[in-house]
C-alpha cells in the first residue's frame, strides 16, 4: 500500500490545566468603566509663507534663463526641501542661492500653481 494508516484521533483536551485568567473573565462586567476615549484633534493645516516673488533672470548667467523665487522667508533647511519638491514638479534643475530658489529655465507660468499648492498665500510674478 505504501500510504500511512491514519491514527484514530483522540478528542481535544477540555482545556488548559491551569488558566489563571479564567476567574477574571467572569468578573469583567463588574469592573468600572474606563475613561472616555480622547477626541481626535484636527491637525492644523500647514501654512506656507505669506508671499513669494517669482521673476525671470538672464543677466550674469551666460545668457541662460533662470526663474528666481524670492521672499519666501523660510529657514535654510526648508529651502532645500522646497527646492527638491519644485524641481521634481517642474522637471528642471535648480539651486539655493542665499535665501532664494533658482530654477533652470523660464518657469513663470507653471510655478505659481505649485507654490500655491504648497501653501503660499500670495504669488507675485514679475
Amino acid at each position: 500500500m505504501g500510504k500511512r494508516d491514519k491514527k484514530a484521533e483522540s478528542p481535544p483536551a477540555p482545556g488548559p490545566f491551569n488558566n489563571p485568567f479564567a476567574a477574571l473573565s467572569a468578573q469583567r462586567e463588574a469592573l468600572p468603566a474606563g475613561p472616555p476615549p480622547p477626541e481626535p484633534r484636527a491637525k492644523p493645516e500647514p501654512r506656507g509663507p505669506a508671499r513669494a516673488v517669482v521673476r525671470m533672470e538672464r543677466k550674469g548667467r551666460g545668457g541662460k534663463e533662470v526663474t528666481v523665487v524670492e521672499q519666501l522667508g523660510l529657514p535654510a533647511s526648508q529651502l532645500d526641501t522646497w527646492l527638491k519638491a519644485l524641481k521634481g514638479g517642474l522637471g528642471c534643475g535648480g539651486v539655493v542661492e542665499e535665501d532664494a530658489l533658482v530654477l533652470q529655465g523660464d518657469q513663470r507660468e507653471r510655478l505659481p500653481a505649485l507654490l500655491e499648492a504648497r501653501g503660499v498665500r500670495k504669488v507675485i510674478v514679475g
